[in-house]
């Protein structure tokens, strides 16, 4: 089955530890609903750096990644409805954005 990356960019980070507790508890529960088509969880990112032929820029970029997951799912279509399930994406904090992995 083909594996995807979902590359996540935005979210709110929590201001409270209540809010904290609340927030991996949304995502544990996500992450458990996708089963065994959950490859790898992955991990949240601090902030990147962009490297190009120019040089190197400090910010991030436009649109910094916050982190990523990969699953495995028949099609992009079906990739698509599991990351819309993501919490950040479902209250609107975030975005996932979602990739092929491409077999070499």
């Amino acid at each position: 089955m083909p594996e995807f990356m979902f590359a996540y960019h935005g979210g709110a980070m929590p201001e409270t530890p209540e809010e904290g507790a609340k927030a991996m508890a949304a995502w544990e529960a996500w992450m458990k609903g996708l089963g065994d088509k959950m490859v790898n969880p992955g991990n949240p990112v601090g902030m990147s750096k962009t490297v190009s032929a120019k040089g190197v820029e400090d910010n991030g970029g436009s649109n910094p990644l916050s982190g990523f997951t990969i699953v495995r799912a028949a099609d992009i279509d079906e990739a698509c409805k599991m990351a819309a399930g993501c919490p950040m994406v479902a209250d609107g904090t975030g975005t996932a954005e979602v990739a092929p992995i491409v077999e070499m």
